[in-house]
């Protein structure tokens, strides 16, 4: 192998998939990225196994096509060093290869392709499907931070993406907090699903950039294969059967509380502040036009209240949430004005975007209640 390229050029495509480079593995060959030039292009992957990133960068000269797999920390760590301008990697013996600048060159070793594991895609029978890019990332943010991490029930640990021929939503729940981001701009010609691992659901938001406008989403059962620009993720999916999240949304809940996201997110975190540490509780008192929230640590004579004035209809009702997950919900939303609306203390609230904000994407969220003394 023998290639020129721009030493800045080549260390974004190394940065660009090297979260993919595992940080503890038992296959030594991982830590390294797999260099394969064919033409005037360079190949550049990366892989646990689990999760495989892969880009592609036209290299200024190729004077000899080849492949080979070149330690990761070495190569990063060298070209962060390196002012812009041209490099040269040239294969000398069977295990080394020369990186060359202006000014001198180094010698690392690399070691043979062949020893690469083959990274297996979607197989024949895949369904594709396009996202705006702009929509899958705002799915994802929307939604990841509610995913579980149950070894019993691995598939709450992952986004589970519900694509029908008129929309697809995207849901995460960790059974205390379920939430449902859902866009008319993403169909199929039939019903499918697959569940998204939460740590390859943040690698692709991570790389996504803002130049992106559309990414190719192939899957089976088994793999999912994501395609955007000169940049291709892998990963396995989590098999297992999703719950029937539809069913644990409320409908008919006819108490309902209007109000300022923001000013009810700094109210929860201020009285929190005064919580019991180990349960997190505070206490919603809703009447009439008012809410008042408080919190109390009896061990250490602690407690807080705020009055709030609010747009809030329906009986007069007293219920407690785990303020961590409060704030999780209202802090990852984006709206202005949003709405709850409640059945009674012991059944689950629903969060949503208040209707004059709700577009054609739809958020919702809903959280389960604690039992207060």
């Amino acid at each position: 192998m023998q290639l020129t390229i721009s030493s800045t050029q080549l260390l974004r495509a190394l940065q660009d998939v090297s979260k993919a480079i595992p940080t503890k593995t038992s296959l030594q060959i991982l830590e390294n990225f797999l260099f394969v030039l064919k033409g005037d292009t360079l190949t550049i992957t990366a892989s646990d196994s689990e999760l495989t990133l892969r880009t592609s960068v036209k290299v200024d000269s190729a004077a000899e096509e080849g492949s080979i797999a070149v330690p990761a920390r070495h190569a990063i760590d060298l070209l962060k060093e390196l002012p812009d301008q041209p490099v040269s990697i040239k294969t000398l013996s069977d295990s080394s290869f020369e990186c060359s600048w202006i000014s001198g060159n180094s010698v690392l070793p690399y070691f043979p392709a062949e020893d690469y594991p083959e990274i297996k895609g979607a197989g024949d029978d895949a369904l594709t499907v396009v996202f705006p890019a702009e929509k899958l990332v705002e799915g994802i943010a929307s939604t990841v931070y509610a995913t579980a991490d149950d070894e019993i029930r691995p598939a709450m640990n992952g986004i589970f993406f519900d694509i029908d021929t008129d929309s697809t939503t995207l849901v995460a729940s960790d059974s205390h907090k379920l939430i449902c981001y859902t866009t008319g701009e993403v169909k199929a010609p039939e019903k499918a699903s697959f569940i998204l691992h939460k740590r390859p659901a943040s690698v692709l938001r991570a790389i996504i950039g803002k130049d992106v406008e559309k990414v190719e989403v192939k899957f089976d059962a088994s793999n999912v294969v994501f395609t955007f620009g000169e940049t291709t993720m892998i990963c396995r999916l989590i098999v297992g059967k999703y719950p029937k999240y539809r069913e644990v949304i409320p409908q008919n809940n006819s108490n309902v509380l209007r109000i300022d996201r923001a000013l009810l997110l700094n109210t929860v975190r201020r009285v929190a502040v005064c919580a019991n540490k180990a349960s997190n509780h505070i206490k919603f008192d809703l009447k009439e036009g008012q809410i008042e929230i408080s919190a109390q640590d009896l061990n250490f004579a602690l407690a807080a209240y705020e009055k709030v004035s609010c747009d809030y209809s329906g009986e007069d009702l007293t219920i407690g949430f785990k303020s961590t997950f409060l704030t999780e919900i209202l802090a990852n939303l984006s709206c202005q004005t949003l709405v709850m609306k409640f059945a009674d203390a012991r059944r689950a609230a629903l969060i949503l975007p208040s209707e004059e904000e709700a577009e054609s994407e739809k958020i919702c969220g809903i959280i389960m209640p604690i039992m207060i003394a």
